[in-house]
């Protein structure tokens, strides 16, 4: 496990935490963010990483407090070891209302279910010992109850599955065009729609962005390349768009 400072002030600090997915297993990044030694952790993962994830966030910790557990959705590389976390730790978990009765099926204990926190449709704000942190709307992007974080102090945008890559070897995408090959047949799978797509990035664009950083693959770092990936959002058709024709009985024989 190795760890990669996003931004750092002095006081706030982002993290990329990089793990080595087991064999099989969609490669997933979580992320740290730490403020006056207060720390939340984003879409921690599944048991495989969980003790390699849960010792380095302990590290960058340097004895300060892990207070809150960022749910984006409800998959199992994103909140499989939920149970775990609240367990050895004193944070609340927080996700979409959604999901908050469908993620105790995972295993969260009794002892603990009190701790974990249901954020409203509309989003919310986090505040992490004095810095505030948004949860944003990205729902249907690609769960029905998906949300997104932003970071004013950071300028960093936590976009979950929208924006992730597959197979690339590169932490930052260097060359937008050819970066799209890695990008295009997950999200025509798993987004739901342009329309929504143009929701999200109308949203988006409100906010003052030099980074979006994806749950999987590489980050996108710089105005210039977060605008790219919004232009190419805003005209991408998926899901309803272009697999309305997969409604077809199979036929036998």
């Amino acid at each position: 496990m190795s760890s990669i400072v996003l931004f750092d002030d002095g006081q706030h600090k982002n993290v990329l935490l990089e793990e080595f997915s087991p064999g099989g297993a969609v490669q997933a990044n979580q992320y740290l963010i730490v403020h006056d030694r207060q720390g939340m952790i984003l879409d921690p993962g599944g048991h495989k990483i969980y003790s390699k994830v849960l010792s380095e966030t302990s590290h960058l910790l340097a004895g300060g407090e892990l207070r809150t557990i960022f749910l984006s959705h409800q998959d199992p590389d994103i909140v499989a070891a939920v149970n775990g976390w609240l367990m050895s730790t004193d944070a609340d978990a927080w996700a979409s209302e959604l999901w908050i009765r469908f993620i105790p099926h995972f295993g969260v204990d009794q002892l603990v279910a009190s701790r974990l926190h249901p954020i409203p449709d509309a989003g919310m704000v986090f505040d992490l010992a004095g810095s505030k942190l948004l949860a944003l709307p990205a729902h249907f992007l690609h769960s029905c109850g998906n949300l997104h974080l932003y970071d004013p102090r950071s300028k960093i945008l936590f976009s979950g599955d929208l924006g992730a890559s597959l197979g690339v070897q590169y932490r930052e995408v260097p060359d937008f065009d050819a970066h799209r090959r890695y990008m295009e047949g997950f999200h025509r799978r798993y987004m739901a729609s342009n329309l929504v797509l143009r929701a999200w990035v109308s949203m988006v664009r409100t906010l003052d962005i030099e980074t979006i950083a994806p749950q999987h693959g590489a980050i996108f770092r710089g105005r210039e390349m977060v605008g790219r990936f919004l232009d190419w959002c805003e005209g991408l058709e998926c899901g309803s768009d272009v697999l309305l024709g997969l409604y077809k009985v199979p036929e036998i024989g």
